[in-house]
């Protein structure tokens, strides 16, 4: 059987505004807050996230 082709055209995927959101915040709070763990700093990103502007279901 010949390989399979795939396509080199696609590039890179778009990032999210969520995923953009969790890495600059996540990094900020680590440097905040250094005694969290890395749970607990996710959970409190992703509260903020629910009533961030730059959530795109918070925008009317």
């Amino acid at each position: 059987m010949p390989p399979k082709k795939t396509s080199s055209a696609g590039g890179k995927k778009k990032v999210s505004p969520y995923n953009l959101y969790m890495k600059e915040q996540l990094a900020k709070l680590k440097t905040s807050h250094p005694n969290l763990s890395h749970k607990e700093r996710f959970q409190q990103v992703a509260k903020d996230w629910a009533k961030s502007p730059a959530n795109p279901k918070n925008k009317k």
